[in-house]
């Protein structure tokens, strides 16, 4: 149940934006445990000055072109589920968009299934009890 945010440079067209929502649910899927149809996914677009990323911390080189995402989680993953997210997003990215790795950030927040309501103003625990 990972909700995503994804802030990247305004500007960008529909076609990117769907291929980059493409590219991240498949491999949430992949390496997320994350179950089919399971897509919740935000888009937040920037002009320029208004990110400020520095290009050089923990980084090669990122550019104005970095995208952001921002994973909210409901149970925990493994380190090796968080490096396989990692891996596999950036490289699709790169190969499928061009993308240069060092333009993508990837952060992971879990919390648990009580600070979920996906619809109704019921708890997902509600849902499952």
């Amino acid at each position: 149940m990972p909700l995503t945010r994804i802030a990247l440079p305004a500007g960008r067209s529909a076609d990117f934006r769907h291929q980059v929502s493409v590219i991240l649910q498949q491999t949430l899927e992949k390496t997320f445990a994350v179950p089919p149809g399971d897509c919740f996914q935000l888009f937040d677009e920037y002009p320029p000055g208004m990110r400020v990323l520095e290009p050089d911390y923990l980084s090669s080189g990122r550019s104005e072109n970095c995208l952001i995402f921002q994973i909210s989680a409901g149970r925990p993953r493994t380190a090796q589920q968080k490096k396989a997210l990692y891996q596999t997003l950036c490289g699709r990215l790169n190969r499928e968009l061009g993308i240069n790795t060092a333009d993508v950030m990837i952060l992971i927040k879990f919390n648990q299934a009580e600070d979920w309501s996906f619809s109704e103003g019921r708890a997902l625990t509600e849902e499952t009890t």
